[in-house]
């Protein structure tokens, strides 16, 4: 028998933009498209920019007991890949082959049927997988506490809260045995004890020999994970390597732009309106856009945007992370309480919002910068995890006398007093 769980090739998948508008028509109505179009056919150019390519041209193989990890931006095609090999959907070109039955955990809830109880829920997504009710009851106590659910075993799902759903969902993937087990950014939801339990379960996958395909923006838990990933890069499979060597290419190399960040109209989604995002730079205190920075200097970052219309409690914010994906920090330009109260509201037009870096935060290395706008617990307008890079040289910071490596992502210079007894 083949060693080979998964084989994709040359898999593409396209979509149609916007939905035919239907609306009731006159026989004149109808009688005159009909001739229009066929004195003025379309080319081919203009009918393939009503259609995007979410997959084009992707090929690779997955062994048995493999675990591989795909990265890539918002909107590059990774949990298209995904559905498309736990069949939700079909490609457009191309074949998978898939040898042996797949869980899936592609969003919260997914295969739930929300009238049905969690127990329902369980023995039907068993049954879905060819088990059979014998095997799923030996490891039906085993679902429940680990999604910790016990108490709303016999309610609906309908009536759970995400969390609950999220919890419940993955332990009924993770625990029902599938030979290939399929999951997209499962840590994006749930608190951090969940994650830390949901990370053991796939290492315990893993371990047991089964093949695993993870999507997560979370590099940390890739690197941990994982042992050779995809980077996917507007659709296409840029790189497959050894996990370290594609995490470095993906943060450092190939996607992050050093020192400014400009956006174009069409990396811009159409749910980010009416938020605008134009750049992002880092400057020196000269004021200079720059793409290392002094350990010892302060330094600014300065985000421009439009808004469109107004917007209520926007917040624009910035996330920190190495070049590992480990998260450093997380800053938001409504921190301040003061400047909370004056800014409830933004009207529409050109903003800029800068934030100042104090001298001696950074140890030296190559940091990653996340930016996010949203008003909270209503919209998440615009996000991009790996929108810019820049380096620290930490000549003349905290403790460079001595010839180490200072281990952390930060180094303050505190005050330290030595006092006699």
């Amino acid at each position: 028998m083949s060693d080979t769980a998964i084989k994709v090739e040359n898999i593409g998948k396209r979509y149609r933009i916007g939905a035919p508008v239907l609306k009731y028509r006159t026989l004149r109505e109808t009688v005159s498209e009909k001739a229009n179009a066929m004195f003025h056919r379309k080319n081919e150019a203009e009918l393939e920019e009503q259609y995007i390519w979410a997959l084009k041209d992707v090929s690779f193989e997955v062994k048995q007991g493999q675990v591989l990890g795909v990265i890539g931006k918002i909107g590059d095609g990774k949990s298209t890949l995904l559905m498309i090999l736990s069949r939700v959907t079909e490609p457009t070109e191309g074949i998978a082959e898939i040898h042996g039955r797949v869980g899936s955990l592609l969003e919260v809830g997914t295969g739930f049927h929300p009238e049905l109880t969690g127990r329902e829920n369980i023995f039907l997504n068993g049954a879905i997988l060819g088990m059979k009710n014998s095997e799923i009851e030996k490891r039906f106590d085993e679902i429940v506490d680990f999604a910790e659910v016990d108490k709303f075993i016999d309610t609906p799902v309908k009536r759970y809260s995400s969390g609950m759903y999220l919890r419940l969902a993955f332990a009924v993937a993770a625990h029902l045995e599938p030979e290939i087990l399929v999951v997209d950014e499962v840590l994006a939801v749930g608190d951090a004890e969940f994650q830390r339990k949901c990370l053991g379960k796939m290492s315990d996958v893993a371990r047991q020999g089964r093949t695993v395909l993870f999507v997560s923006h979370n590099m940390s838990a890739i690197l941990r994970l994982t042992e050779e990933a995809l980077v996917i890069d507007h659709g296409q499979l840029a790189l497959r390597a050894p996990t370290g060597h594609a995490v470095d290419y993906y943060l450092s190399g190939g996607f992050s732009q050093e020192g400014q960040r400009n956006w174009a109209t069409e990396e811009i989604p159409l749910q980010a309106a009416p938020f605008r995002p134009i750049s992002m730079c880092i400057k020196s205190p000269r004021g200079q856009v720059v793409d290392t920075i002094r350990a010892v200097e302060p330094f600014s970052l300065e985000i421009e945007y439009v808004l469109d219309a107004p917007i209520t409690g926007l917040r624009v914010g910035i996330y920190v992370l190495t070049a590992h994906g480990e998260v450093v920090f997380t800053s938001f330009d409504l921190d301040d309480p003061e400047t909370f109260s004056d800014f409830t509201a933004r009207k529409a037009g050109h903003y800029v919002s800068i934030c100042k870096f104090p001298p001696n935060l950074f140890n030296e290395g190559r940091y990653v910068i996340g930016i996010n706008a949203s008003s909270y617990h209503i919209k998440r307008y615009f996000q991009d995890d790996q929108a810019m890079t820049f380096s620290v040289d930490a000549t003349g910071s905290a403790g460079t006398h001595w010839v180490e490596t200072r281990l952390g992502s930060i180094r303050p210079l505190l005050e330290w007093k030595i006092e006699g007894k």
